[in-house]
């Protein structure tokens, strides 16, 4: 695990992206210190706890496709063992990132682990690597000199991957440069769980250590918690370290380089 120091950074932004994601206002945040993983639970070790003592269930939940985003559709038969459906394995993506994990699923895993998935603050403090004021966690080019940073969706989205960054879906967990603070894969390759319930409307006051009210109140039934990193969008994919979205705590997804993984702190 990576020691991330505590401090004070400024957390969204008042220029969105996407602007219904709940990315602004932007506010100022302190946290105290904390632990990292260096990188996304791979299918290694996912596979480790599946098969510890611990009944493991996955409880993901297959759906219908979604309207606003044709691309993501129900497979039936796909989890973390089969991510694109009963016919696919990962034999050999052991160290990618398991795929196909709720919330649930993430820290139930956690639990296990005895960590614990980060904070909405204390995972955009992370991924800005020490920056402020930045785009990416490297700085403001998504490709300086043309070295790729990550791995997301080339091309046309959603009907050309062309794959310019070496991979066509996922990456092994400590492929491309990691961050100021070590951390690998902080954006791109999977969608990450954090602890926090999802919500568009932020206070713009100054928080310590802050969590979501759902979250401290343990209201879970019908809620939407908080998942990071790159995702691919009709127009773009969103690696900004201020990019954000939702799903409940018992669904999941795989497609392509979109993913769900955990990234985890003690």
């Amino acid at each position: 695990m990576v020691a991330i120091p505590g401090g004070v950074f400024t957390m969204g932004t008042d220029e969105p992206e996407i602007r219904q994601d709940g990315e602004g206002p932007a506010r100022r945040v302190r946290l105290n210190g904390f632990y990292m993983d260096q990188h996304e639970v791979s299918n290694e070790d996912f596979e480790r706890f599946v098969n510890s003592s611990v009944i493991f269930v996955n409880d993901s939940k297959i759906h219908t496709k979604v309207a606003a985003a044709p691309w993501w559709l129900p497979v039936k038969g796909a989890n973390w063992k089969h991510p694109e459906g009963p016919d696919s394995n990962i034999f050999n993506r052991m160290d990618h990132p398991v795929l196909h994990v709720s919330w649930n699923d993430a820290v139930a895993f956690c639990t296990w682990a005895g960590k614990r998935l980060p904070t909405e603050a204390e995972w955009e403090y992370s991924c800005r690597g020490g920056l402020e004021n930045r785009l990416f966690p490297w700085g403001n080019k998504l490709q300086p000199k043309g070295q790729h940073y990550a791995n997301i969706w080339q091309g046309v989205f959603p009907s050309n991957n062309t794959a310019e960054d070496g991979y066509k879906g996922t990456a092994p967990v400590t492929a491309f440069p990691p961050n100021g603070y070590g951390l690998y894969n902080i954006v791109g390759n999977a969608w990450e769980w954090t602890s926090d319930w999802w919500a568009v409307q932020h206070s713009a006051e100054e928080a310590h250590n802050p969590v979501s009210i759902l979250l401290a109140s343990r209201e879970v039934q019908n809620s939407l918690l908080v998942l990071w990193s790159g995702c691919c969008s009709e127009s773009s994919c969103a690696l900004l370290v201020s990019v954000w979205d939702g799903l409940s705590s018992g669904e999941s997804a795989s497609i392509t380089a979109q993913a769900i993984s955990t990234e985890l702190v003690v």
